[in-house]
């Protein structure tokens, strides 16, 4: 099952909708149901509710007002190993210097 702090893209009619990151999941009072909260990332940030089967959290999917819905899970991107070389062409931090006033 996906977990907490996962981020997701939502597919909405089957095509890519949002990304959300999951902030909570509840038991619901339905046996097998959980209230999944969303932070849907868009400006502004919203958060949202929805009552899931585990199937619906972990990519199948389901309708809402007859509309098909999708979660899909979002790879974290491997960290590079510490010994691994740079990029060539790599990005240079340049201090920011103000002029005195």
């Amino acid at each position: 099952m996906a977990g907490l702090n996962d981020l997701v893209l939502v597919y909405l009619d089957r095509e890519p909708g949002f990304f959300a990151r999951l902030n909570d999941i509840q038991p619901d009072v339905k046996r097998g149901w959980f209230r999944v909260e969303l932070l849907v990332l868009t400006i502004p940030p919203q958060t949202v509710t929805w009552i899931l089967e585990e199937a619906h959290i972990n990519g199948e999917e389901f309708t809402m007002e007859g509309r098909p819905v999708r979660l899909s899970p979002v790879p974290p991107k491997p960290a590079p190993a510490p010994d691994a070389p740079q990029p060539a062409g790599g990005g240079k931090v340049i201090p920011l210097k103000r002029k005195p006033s």
